[in-house]
């Protein structure tokens, strides 16, 4: 691994006012949300890949028009689809994620669902990546249509060694998330894996090491507090500040982090939310603007681990002191009786002036805020259980 870069600041464009289009993945299908300019009203679609599993739906922000969704259909098991035409007509890739055959001496892995996409750099149209469970990453480089694994991460020698057992992992089994790419540098990339930690890699994917130092790791049965523990750490979301890639924020399983890359530690800045909330959650956002400031959804992670809004009163909690402080935002939102959560996939932003926020629901809801989220409104109801919201399309 090279050397930490340099603290390097990036100018974030404001669009002042437009129409959104919000893409949602969920248990039984996906759907599209849009708005007028004034983001008051919404209307939803017509379902695409009614009654499959679709994990993530995202359309590429760069040139052209290319939305991807990673599906587990009845009939075609895990896949992508694609479309050219914003949703009107889709194929399936030729060729989805795969892994090779194993190296001598290793076990088969079988993609049971791809879970994660994200779009490559902007230098690189037509690249994408894509995380799967069990955890493996993939890169495309033409626009989706066919996926290669990254060996560099699949095949590394201490890939089982990071991340134990797959058998004793989370409900849906353990994913490949997160995926991140240097908006400076193309080849440098983070990844998170949900039973292992965040990885890093300076080559393009060719070799990773772990990014850990300062996450506690409680569930495990030995060395849970050691702060030096290089790898088997639960991180559900990571993320980059826009505003400052150097600065990345994290919400694990043991709380929410924030680090800068130069530190090259984690430090536990949810330890600040009120104790009978907690700072157990799985989705983060940060602000395109400020990268002192971001958001979460807590949950109640207790011993049993519910899964739901703490006390069936959900709130979003901001930030906007890396953590040192944090205001509850739930005005409009329910203040009792609603035993949802929000998965890590479901609280995005849509980088206006102001900002918008969204997040979307176990309960098939989903809420909006155009105000950096001082009042929330229902946008949608009704829905199957809400597994991934994205912006497809900021008009300014």
């Amino acid at each position: 691994m090279s050397a930490p870069r340099p603290k390097h600041t990036l100018q974030v464009p404001r669009p002042k006012r437009g129409a959104v289009t919000l893409l949602i993945g969920t248990r039984k299908g996906a759907f599209a949300l849009r708005s007028e300019a004034e983001r008051k009203e919404w209307t939803v679609s017509a379902p695409w890949f009614l009654g499959s599993t679709v994990h993530h739906i995202v359309r590429d922000p760069r040139v052209g028009a290319t939305t991807l969704a990673a599906a587990r259909t009845v009939h075609h098991g895990p896949t992508i689809f694609r479309s050219e035409d914003k949703g009107k007509t889709w194929d399936e890739a030729r060729r989805p994620p795969t892994f090779d055959a194993p190296l001598s001496g290793t076990a088969a892995r079988v993609v049971n669902h791809t879970f994660w996409l994200t779009p490559g750099h902007p230098l690189e149209p037509g690249v994408w990546y894509a995380g799967t469970s069990p955890q493996g990453l993939f890169k495309s480089r033409d626009d989706g249509k066919t996926w290669k694994p990254v060996n560099g991460l699949n095949q590394h020698p201490e890939l089982e060694r990071w991340t134990g057992d797959e058998q004793d992992g989370p409900p849906d089994g353990p994913q490949l998330h997160s995926i991140l790419v240097d908006p400076r540098d193309p080849r440098h990339l983070y990844v998170g894996l949900s039973q292992g930690g965040v990885f890093e890699s300076a080559d393009g994917g060719g070799s990773w090491g772990p990014l850990n130092r300062g996450c506690a790791a409680d569930f495990l049965p030995s060395g849970p507090r050691d702060p030096e523990r290089e790898f088997g750490h639960d991180p559900h979301c990571v993320t980059l500040a826009p505003s400052n890639p150097d600065r990345l924020w994290q919400q694990n399983r043991c709380g929410v982090y924030l680090m800068d890359r130069e530190v090259g530690t984690w430090a536990r800045v949810g330890a600040n939310l009120p104790a009978d909330i907690g700072d157990i959650g799985f989705p983060i956002v940060v602000s395109p603007f400020d990268p002192d400031m971001a958001w979460v959804f807590p949950m109640d992670g207790s011993d049993d681990w519910p899964r739901t809004a703490p006390g069936g009163s959900p709130a979003v909690w901001r930030t906007s002191d890396c953590g040192a402080s944090w205001e509850r935002q739930d005005r409009g939102l329910p203040k009792d009786n609603a035993w949802w959560t929000v998965k890590r996939q479901c609280l995005t932003q849509d980088r206006h002036d102001p900002l918008g926020l969204y997040l979307g629901t176990t309960s098939g809801e989903i809420w909006g805020s155009i105000n950096g989220g001082r009042s929330w409104k229902c946008l949608a109801r009704h829905l199957p259980h809400v597994y991934s919201v994205s912006v497809a399309g900021v008009t300014a």
